[in-house]
């Protein structure tokens, strides 16, 4: 992270560099970690370890982290559960979304996820595994790169002007052709017009053993498109399946989903690309 374009914001006088440092830390926990220490912490957050020892007892002290026993790992705390748990009220579309996605990826036998924009990258929120198949996985919070996934080029097409220079302001790693991101956004875009779904291109796929087909969607309680994925290993989801059966079955399935949360939700892609 240390070594990454800083973000035009973090140069405003405004923005506040040590709590942004704290939310790093909290950001740097996966689900599978069985607690983390400071050495660990400031590797993956590219902060110094004096510096990560400070906001980890901040944290602490304040119930966002917890440590059991003096010395050891840290877990997230109380605190940031209870955070968790207002802010999946946010997700409420994802309970009516359980069922149908579960039976989605039964019938296909992919690996279903749900994704959203998580500054330069998009993370998984949630994954549904077939239950008779062997398949991929990929933990929550796994992060995948924008220009090299599916799930990042349905973001890319479905994004507002506005959303789109929010998005270019954290600086994702650009495309592995050395495309621009306003072609690739005009790629998604068409693709979601053209078939309702979105494939990256093996050129630009940042796993090419793996093949993914991606579906926007739009909740009124959430800033920008989600999106909703169908992944596999290559020999099961091969692009004549892709485009013959698994993408249009997920299309239909957010569909489904977005008429079926009318009140809270509009359609996740807007009319034209100035929009």
């Amino acid at each position: 992270m240390s070594d990454s374009p800083r973000p035009d914001y973090e140069a405003d006088r405004n923005f506040a560099t040590t709590l942004a440092r704290g939310l790093s830390v909290l950001r740097a926990f996966r689900t599978d970690d069985d607690g983390l220490t400071n050495a660990q912490l400031a590797e993956r957050t590219g902060l110094p370890k004096s510096t990560v020892s400070r906001l980890t007892f901040t944290l602490g002290c304040l119930g966002y982290l917890t440590q059991p026993q003096r010395n050891d790992r840290y877990r997230p705390g109380p605190t940031l559960l209870a955070m968790g748990h207002v802010a999946a009220a946010s997700l409420s579309f994802l309970d009516p979304a359980q069922d149908m996605m579960q039976d989605l990826a039964d019938r296909t036998g992919t690996l279903v996820l749900f994704a959203v924009r998580d500054r330069d990258k998009v993370a998984l929120m949630r994954t549904w595994r077939p239950r008779h198949a062997a398949s991929i996985w990929l933990e929550v919070g796994h992060r995948l790169p924008i220009a090299g996934s599916s799930s990042g080029l349905a973001v890319l097409g479905a994004t507002t002007r506005e959303e789109f220079a929010d998005l270019l302001s954290d600086h994702p790693e650009p495309p592995l052709d050395g495309g621009s991101f306003d072609a690739l956004r005009r790629e998604g875009r068409d693709q979601l017009i053209g078939h309702g779904y979105a494939v990256v291109r093996n050129q630009l796929r940042y796993s090419p053993k793996i093949s993914a087909v991606s579906v926007p969607f739009r909740s009124a309680r959430l800033a920008g498109p989600v999106v909703f994925s169908c992944g596999a290993l290559d020999d099961v989801l091969p692009d004549a399946r892709i485009h013959a059966e698994v993408g249009p079955t997920l299309r239909d399935t957010v569909a489904r989903l977005q008429r079926l949360v009318c009140a809270e939700g509009r359609p996740a892609l807007s009319g034209a690309l100035n929009d």
